[in-house]
């Protein structure tokens, strides 16, 4: 007897799971796009646990398709002989032309595309892709002074009951 598929429950919402915060340090965001990946099994299941690392993690095109390298998904404890190298390339998803786009820009622009977040997103798993222009040092210095006078005023405004 075949179980019927919609009296399954199924998640909806999305739960991130992983942020590249060194991407928005390294990178000035340009644009944002989100796209899928492949993944086996056991990488979802590590990804579940939030065993999972984007900190060098870059996309490059190859023969039209989309990977992303050095995303590291440690492999799951009880996986055995089905757990897959935790830093092999993995395809992303994306429609055709939007990675014929994105490797048109990437080669004219000189700018890299990077994964800036991995959620779950009613129960699929998704990467959040960045186009972004590398920083330069000043820049840096900037952003953080910019984000340091934030929170100062922010403590400023909490102190005298502003919010």
């Amino acid at each position: 007897m075949q179980k019927d598929v919609s009296s399954v429950p199924k998640q909806t919402g999305v739960k991130e799971i992983a942020k590249n915060r060194k991407a928005f340090h390294e990178y000035f965001v340009l644009e944002r796009f989100e796209a899928g990946i492949e993944l086996f099994g056991t990488e979802v299941k590590s990804i579940r646990a939030s065993q999972v690392n984007l900190k060098d993690s870059f996309c490059t095109v190859k023969n039209g398709e989309l990977f992303v390298r050095g995303m590291h998904i440690s492999p799951y404890e009880h996986g055995n002989i089905f757990n897959k190298d935790p830093v092999r390339p993995r395809k992303l998803l994306m429609h055709k032309r939007e990675i014929l786009k994105l490797q048109a820009r990437i080669m004219q622009d000189g700018v890299a595309l990077i994964p800036l977040s991995l959620y779950f997103k009613d129960s699929r798993v998704k990467v959040e892709l960045g186009l972004c222009k590398g920083k330069k040092l000043h820049d840096k210095r900037d952003s953080e002074a910019d984000r340091e006078s934030k929170r100062d005023i922010d403590r400023a405004m909490k102190e005298r009951n502003y919010l």
